[in-house]
């Protein structure tokens, strides 16, 4: 429980960190209306939060990794897809070697596609159907 509440303090921390919240005179201008602080639904900082909260209950062996290591992966996954790669490919370390790991921490298989689909529900929706077809048809969903 210690631990949940730790990286959810953490996970929000970060989202407010990065939301660009600021103050200051030149912040503020005459010439246009008042903008929200929080961040659209489609920024950076949004797909960030909504990500690592969604991602909160996967575990991971020895250790939750560093927020950093764990945003890494959407982009890239969602790049190999755009360019038409499989998750067998993606997940292969003889492809594209992006199977959620890194020197301290891993996952086993079935929470690195637990993983593999928040970052694709988040990040690339466009790309959901065929990562979750190509799991299911593969027996791992």
């Amino acid at each position: 429980m210690r631990h949940t509440v730790t990286t959810t303090a953490a996970v929000l921390l970060f989202a407010l960190a990065t939301a660009g919240c600021g103050g200051g005179d030149d912040a503020k201008s005459d010439d246009k209306p008042p903008t929200s602080a929080a961040p659209s639904p489609s920024s950076s900082e949004a797909l960030a939060a909504q990500y690592l909260a969604e991602s909160q209950q996967i575990p991971f062996t020895n250790h939750r990794p560093a927020i950093g290591e764990l945003l890494d992966y959407p982009p890239k996954w969602c790049a190999a897809l755009d360019d038409g790669h499989s998750v067998e490919w993606m997940f292969s370390s003889g492809g594209g070697s992006l199977y959620p790991i890194g020197n301290d921490w891993g996952t086993v298989e079935a929470d690195a596609n637990k993983l593999l689909l928040v970052g694709v529900k988040v990040y690339c929706p466009k790309h959901l159907s065929a990562v979750t077809g190509e799991l299911k048809a593969a027996g791992k969903y």
